[in-house]
Order: C-alpha cells, then sequence, then structure tokens
C-alpha cells in the first residue's frame, strides 16, 4: 500500500514544521492517534522510537529515520512481514502558504493482505492527521501572529 495526503495551510512552513516535529503531541490535534510514548527522548532524532496507539490498530513502535530539520521526517515501523515507512513533509508554496504532505508505504510478503484489512482505516487516519496538522500550525500561527517563516 502506498497512499498520501497533502493539505494546504496559512500557517508558515517554520510554524507548520513546529507541531510536526511535536511528536508527543499529535493525540492532542488527531483523533487518529490515542497516545505517542518517546521510548529514547521526546526530540525528533535519528534513532528515538515512540510506542504508538492508534485506535483499532496495533500498538506500533516507530523508529525515525531520517530528519531534515525545518522540512520533512520519516520513521520506520516493521510487524511480521511488513515494513512501513511514513514521511511528514512541510513545504512553503508561492503566495504565503504551506502543503503538508503525509504518506505511508507498506511492503514486505504480507504487505498485500494488511492493505486489503486496513486500507480504509489508513487512509482515513492519514487525511485526519494531514487535517489536524493543518489546526494545529493555524492554531499556532494565531497565537503568535508575529512569527517570521521560521517560526521564531
Amino acid at each position: 500500500m502506498d497512499y498520501a495526503e497533502s493539505i494546504a495551510t496559512t500557517a508558515g512552513a517554520g510554524r507548520a514544521w513546529k507541531a510536526l516535529a511535536d511528536v508527543t503531541a499529535y493525540p492532542r490535534w488527531t483523533a487518529s492517534m490515542s497516545s505517542v510514548e518517546p521510548l529514547d527522548a521526546p526530540s525528533l532524532a535519528v534513532g528515538n522510537r515512540f510506542r504508538i496507539r492508534q485506535p483499532g490498530l496495533p500498538v506500533t513502535v516507530w523508529r525515525v529515520r531520517e530528519v531534515r530539520e525545518g522540512a520533512s521526517y520519516v520513521w520506520e515501523a516493521h510487524a511480521p512481514g511488513v515494513h512501513t515507512v511514513a514521511y511528514h513533509r512541510v513545504e512553503a508554496e508561492p503566495g504565503g502558504t504551506t502543503r503538508i504532505t503525509i504518506g505511508i508505504r507498506q511492503t514486505g510478503l504480507l504487505a498485500g493482505l494488511v492493505a486489503l484489512l486496513t486500507s480504509a482505516k489508513t487512509r482515513r487516519y492519514v487525511r485526519l492527521e494531514a487535517e489536524g496538522l493543518k489546526a494545529a500550525a493555524e492554531a499556532g500561527e494565531a497565537s503568535h501572529p508575529d512569527d517570521d517563516a521560521d517560526g521564531r
């Protein structure tokens, strides 16, 4: 399964990144996550792991694989027969808007079966996360209207 959701926000890229990088706050703004528990440290850094609980899905440990500060991160999870990679990006667009993209890719011997069983929920959750991130970024923007594009 390979699925991505993009959404535009009026929040600056810096403000959107701040919301995106605060992974332990996700349950506050998306119904797709019940909890995000840091296993190493709460920061978004390569190698750090997070235990995530999502309604109707098994508890999963995600390991941060890549971080491009201010722009994107990728984390991955392994289950028997399935390797899941989720990517998260913010990109400044002309006109002052920011594009938020969240995607998920599953590979492995059982990926097709997992997709068959969970694709509708996965698509819904990715959409909820994109919409929630947009709202979180815009709420941060509204509470700090003098912040520049870097979120400072």
